[in-house]
């Protein structure tokens, strides 16, 4: 076992800094989101990626909130839903930024 994965195993999904992992991503009108919220002192901060394709070429582009949630799962919905509402609002030209 890779010494990432026993880190990961011992701590519950969360990485060796106590971040969560970025969740699987979901499909949505062509684009990848993967939630990432951000651990700030028991409490998580709304986060993630959004990728998708600009002529040909991969993009992913970090979006982060001030929503917080105390309770991960909650956390993890909402920047969901958030990415969904930046797609819905943006469209591709969102991945011609660095950050959201």
């Amino acid at each position: 076992m890779a010494l990432g994965k026993l880190f990961k195993s011992l701590l519950g999904g969360a990485l060796g800094d106590g971040q969560p992992e970025p969740t699987e991503p979901v499909d949505y009108k062509g684009f990848g989101i993967e939630a990432a919220p951000i651990n700030e002192d028991g409490k998580y901060r709304t986060a993630g990626f959004i990728s998708g394709e600009v002529n040909g070429e991969a993009k992913r582009v970090q979006f982060i909130r001030a929503d917080q949630n105390s309770d991960l799962q909650a956390a993890i919905d909402h920047s969901l839903a958030k990415a969904r509402q930046i797609i819905d609002e943006q469209g591709t030209g969102l991945l011609e930024k660095t950050h959201l």
